[in-house]
Formats: C-alpha cells, sequence, structure tokens
C-alpha cells in the first residue's frame, strides 16, 4: 500500500522559475529569499515605494545603470549616503566614470573633514541619492540610525530620486527588531570598521555611550515613500553590506 503524502511532501517548488541569470541552479537558501522578497516586494510596493529584485549585488548594479537609472527624469548630479552595501553593487565606480553625470562625491577620501561635511550638505540637493539602509521590516518601513543625520536626512527629504540597495541580510520581522539589530550588531561593526573610540569595538554590543565618537544619534522610521516612487528599492538576494 502507497505511503500517503505528507502536505509539504505535495508542495513542489519549480527551481527554473528562481534560476539566476548567470544560469546556475539556485541553492535552497536562495530560493527561499526569493519567495521572501515577493511578500517583502509587495508589502513596500504598499507603501509607495518602487521595487526592484537583484540576484547579486553586482546584478543590482547593473540594473541600477541600465534600467534605472534612464528613467529618473533630470537626473544631472549624484550623491552618496554611507553604505557598503552601496559599494559592494560597483555603482560608486560606475557613476564617477559616466561623463554625463556630475558627482558629489562624499566619499573622496582625499578629502578634509570640512570639504567632506560640506558635500554631505551639498548631497542634500543632488537630483539623486544612492545609498543602503539599515534595516526593513516585513511590513514594509526602513529603520536607519545615523551619526550626524546626512544619509537619512537624504533618504527623506531634498533629492527627487533616492535609490537604496537593500541586501537580504537587512530583513527582520518588526520595528523593534530592526533596532536591535542595528544596535546590537550594525553599529558595533561599523565602529569597528571606522576605527571608533567607542565601548562597543570592546563589547561587540551597545553601550549607550556618550563618546565623542559616537555613531548612534539620528534614528528615522520611514513607512512610506512621498511622494509615490521617489524612493526607489533594489533587493538584492544575497548578504551585502552590515
Amino acid at each position: 500500500m502507497a505511503r500517503k503524502k505528507t502536505p509539504a511532501e505535495d508542495v513542489v517548488i519549480d527551481t527554473k522559475a528562481v534560476t539566476p541569470a548567470s544560469g546556475e541552479p539556485r541553492s535552497p537558501v536562495d530560493t527561499y529569499w526569493t519567495l521572501r522578497f515577493e511578500e517583502l516586494k509587495e508589502a513596500l510596493e504598499a507603501n509607495n515605494f518602487e521595487v526592484f529584485i537583484a540576484d547579486t549585488a553586482a546584478a543590482a548594479g547593473a540594473l541600477f545603470m541600465d534600467t534605472i537609472l534612464p528613467t529618473l527624469k533630470g537626473a544631472k548630479t549624484v550623491s552618496f549616503g554611507g553604505s557598503m552595501t552601496l559599494v559592494a553593487t560597483g555603482v560608486v565606480d560606475a557613476v564617477r566614470a559616466n561623463p554625463d553625470l556630475e558627482v558629489i562625491d562624499t566619499f573622496d577620501t582625499s578629502l578634509t573633514r570640512e570639504e567632506v561635511l560640506a558635500r554631505r550638505r551639498l548631497s542634500l540637493l543632488a537630483d539623486v541619492f544612492l545609498t543602503g539602509t539599515n534595516a526593513v521590516t516585513e511590513c514594509g518601513k526602513l529603520v536607519n540610525l545615523d551619526m550626524i543625520g546626512n544619509r537619512v536626512g537624504g533618504i527623506n527629504y531634498g533629492p527627487n530620486h533616492v535609490v537604496l540597495f537593500i541586501g537580504r541580510n537587512k530583513v527582520v520581522d518588526t520595528v523593534q527588531d530592526a533596532m536591535t539589530r542595528i544596535k546590537e550588531y550594525v553599529a558595533p561593526v561599523n565602529a569597528m570598521r571606522l576605527n571608533k573610540k567607542t565601548p562597543c569595538r570592546q563589547t561587540s554590543r551597545c553601550m549607550d555611550c556618550s563618546s565623542p565618537d559616537r555613531i548612534c544619534n539620528v534614528w528615522t522610521i520611514t513607512e512610506k515613500s512621498f511622494p509615490k516612487g521617489r524612493i526607489r528599492i533594489v533587493l538584492i538576494n544575497e548578504d551585502a553590506g552590515f
């Protein structure tokens, strides 16, 4: 007598439908996130964000340069908010190499501190602002924590077009989960990366410090994009950034 199949065995996932452009078979983890991203995309679109999905950081960069950038009306000036995910996409170098764009380059390591701050102010007037987010919730909210606020300022007001690159490691269930992730993981890692003199570099967790080097100063929760479509999001089906 044939064994009766369980409900789980009746579920068949067509992995061909979620195979990346390279033609390589998807791993179960990639397939899992492909399905999760479809739900997240719907939630973000319900909150007036325009959403794209890419298999890798490199594919996200190509998607921006080839598909998104040409649709951005009046896109003449471009600037950046600090984001290791953005750097991983290759977009920074691609934009710098584009002769049709004026880049307000806040990532230029040859600048003095004063010059960097001046460019960060100018970045709020750029036509296009590119960065990432610290966390995104399942219901489609963006949660961020900044040191001085230029990144979250650019996301929420100023530039006509904002494009955020978000790795799957940034997805959390709730706003509280997002805040915990940021304080207990993202902030300590970034403090280490930036060589800040903060206690979290030694403890690996937030100590709610009062250090002059504290990078946790400005919280924002972006529930919706206003106007609709001003903020575009590229979800990346791999871990990217912190």
